[in-house]
């Protein structure tokens, strides 16, 4: 039988918990992080790097929504492509299944992928974005 120490590598259950949360709600993290600073005290790399990766998932997807909405409005002005352009967002956009389009099911899969790998104590993986976050977090 083997006990697990307390600097074992295994995050404590509100580690895991206060992960999951940060991508339901970005601002948790936020808060956890000012909550933090006004302590004076640090924040072990494993929450650091779920919240830290949240708070980009969540700045990438406005700044992507935003160019894409974008783009959309220049699109409109060109006679052809506008209505390609619009029937191809139409069906990405059209609920699909439990009321969720095609691209509102991506994003909540992948969002339901990250919360269960904070909750089972695990770096989730989110190709690129994981990558700058883990080389950026000092721990």
């Amino acid at each position: 039988m083997s006990y697990r120490t307390y600097n074992s590598a295994s995050p404590a259950l509100i580690e895991r918990i206060i992960g999951a949360l940060t991508y339901v709600n970005c601002l948790v993290g936020l808060i956890w992080l000012i909550i933090a600073a006004l302590m004076k005290k640090g924040i072990r790399p494993f929450l650091q790097y779920h919240i830290y990766q949240s708070l980009f998932l969540a700045f990438l997807l406005f700044i992507v929504s935003a160019g894409l909405s974008l783009l959309m409005r220049v699109i409109n002005f060109i006679p052809f492509i506008n209505k390609i352009v619009s029937l191809i967002t139409f069906y990405l956009n059209t609920p699909l299944l439990f009321g969720y389009s095609i691209v509102g099911l991506l994003i909540y899969l992948a969002v339901l992928y990250l919360i269960i790998g904070a909750l089972m104590g695990r770096y989730s993986y989110f190709p690129w974005v994981s990558d700058i976050i883990k080389s950026n977090i000092r721990g």
